[in-house]
């Protein structure tokens, strides 16, 4: 591998590490509030939870959905909550008692140090719905709304400044789905109006909710057609898993997330040619991770319940590999992709879980997540990589070695993320960092298992990450050696 100070790719926009926080099984209820639990604070926030999250540095949060946005009234989430209403709510199909809602959703991301990413219905509601929604949480007053939030406990705005104009619209499972066409005149009229209300915000317009969507990318092209000049982002959403237990190939999945990513950058500029636009249209990446391990158990739950235990995966040691190489196709694209939120948080499809009343603990995929999150602020640098390669039932040519880098020139940091795809060999690898004088290694992070489907539960961690590796540096060349099937983080720092 080579890695020069030169060969760089973009600055990281640090919201690429943002996550998502769904009303949706236990992510809210159970996950982020719980009153009765003997670690909540005064608003009912589990300071456990506070607390990983925070190790997290997650810098941006998505709320309130997701599917669920479809078809909420915001209304119900403000206000006193003894006047609250309890509503059926048809995404998935439980009892919404609207004891959290927008409010205490700012102070919360306040409190793990997170913006928030805002989501409006574009399902059964639209452009007045968004409007006054965004008049409430950013208008400083004098007006309806902005003094309905007065009212509520809240003189100062919010000011959030990045809203969703929607969620997966191209869905039939989605409340109030819509045609590319139908979809691209609504959140365009919509944008155009909440710009009016406030012109500082940031919109992100509907994509595909998957590449095997069968209108997947045509919906870009048609809904982009109405909203390229209005919105500043363009979503993708992704989930990836391993029920056929081909662990070789599913590793190798990261490579369809580059390739959607590719092929929404050139549908975004074909868009931007056809209409002959200066813009470049970037991306949000704002659902993504690995979801399978709970469709069983899932068809299980009785509906119309309150935070049933929905999409609860518990996830295996390879899970994590796949996480880890998730998070560097975003560093590869840096300079398009943007955003991207993990979904979801706590609980559901999460690096955190949760006991009613009990403990939180780390799932495997908080670490690829977190050092990723914590080291890989600064420059993306692209790697010049000659990696041995292997085929699979659906990839060809997969290198064993996926890697991305980032380097912080203010910290005159340089820090290399790996994984080693080989599920039976040790790689050693020769890293040519002559262009970082005075560098020296800092730590050589490993996480590693020899069992694929270890998993960490309440009562023992199984997998977590030890500083051990094997690396050594000396005139400008960086020998290190891959343990078979891991993740591993080497930093750098100047002396």
């Amino acid at each position: 591998m080579i890695i020069d100070k030169e060969f760089r790719i973009s600055e990281v926009d640090e919201r690429i590490y943002g996550s998502f926080i769904e009303h949706l099984g236990r992510a809210v209820y159970g996950g982020v509030f719980e009153p009765d639990h003997p670690d909540a604070d005064e608003n009912g926030f589990r300071k456990d939870v506070i607390k990983l999250v925070q190790e997290l540095q997650v810098p941006i949060i998505r709320y309130p959905g997701g599917n669920m946005v479809s078809a909420y009234d915001w209304e119900d989430g403000v206000g006193p909550r003894d006047k609250r209403p309890k509503r059926l709510e048809l995404a998935w199909r439980t009892v919404e008692t609207n004891q959290m809602g927008t409010n205490e959703f700012v102070d919360w991301s306040k409190q793990v140090n997170a913006d928030v990413m805002m989501a409006v219905n574009l399902g059964t509601r639209g452009i007045d719905d968004a409007r006054n929604y965004l008049e409430y949480c950013n208008h400083s007053g004098g007006t309806y709304y902005s003094d309905l939030r007065k009212k509520h406990g809240y003189e100062n705005p919010h000011n959030i400044k990045t809203w969703c104009l929607g969620n997966e619209m191209d869905g039939p499972w989605q409340v109030g789905h819509k045609t590319a066409d139908e979809y691209g005149r609504l959140a365009l009229e919509t944008g155009k109006a909440m710009k009016l209300v406030d012109p500082s915000i940031e919109l992100v317009s509907c994509g595909s909710s998957h590449t095997k969507m069968p209108t997947f990318p045509e919906w870009e092209a048609t809904t982009l057609d109405h909203t390229y000049e209005v919105a500043d982002y363009v979503s993708l959403h992704q989930y990836y898993g391993n029920p056929e237990n081909d662990t070789a190939n599913y590793l190798a999945k990261s490579m369809d997330m580059d390739h959607f990513i590719k092929t929404v950058i050139s549908t975004c500029d074909y868009i931007k040619a056809k209409k002959r636009s200066k813009k470049t249209m970037n991306l949000s990446f704002d659902e993504w991770n690995v979801w399978y391990h709970s469709h069983q158990q899932d068809q299980e739950i009785d509906p119309w319940s309150v935070a049933p235990p929905q999409l609860e995966d518990v996830y295996n040691f390879e899970d994590a590999l796949l996480v880890g190489s998730m998070l560097m196709s975003f560093l590869r694209h840096a300079d398009r992709v943007k955003m991207a939120c993990m979904a979801q948080l706590v609980n559901v499809i999460a690096p955190i879980m949760t006991e009613n009343g009990g403990k939180a603990w780390k799932q495997t995929i908080f670490y690829p997540y977190m050092h990723v999150s914590v080291f890989g602020r600064g420059v993306s640098l692209q790697p010049v990589i000659s990696s041995p390669k292997y085929d699979s039932k659906e990839f060809t040519d997969i290198p064993y070695i996926d890697s991305a880098v980032v380097y912080n020139e203010e910290k005159e940091e340089l820090n290399v993320f790996l994984v080693n795809r080989h599920l039976t060999d040790n790689i050693d690898l020769s890293i040519d960092v002559r262009s970082f004088v005075e560098y020296q290694i800092v730590e050589h992070i490993v996480l590693e298992h020899d069992d694929m489907k270890a998993t960490n539960t309440v009562v023992e961690e199984k997998v977590k990450p030890h500083t051990k590796g094997s690396s050594i540096l000396k005139d400008g060349m960086l020998e290190g050696r891959l343990s078979k099937a891991s993740w591993n983080v080497i930093r750098l720092k100047k002396y």
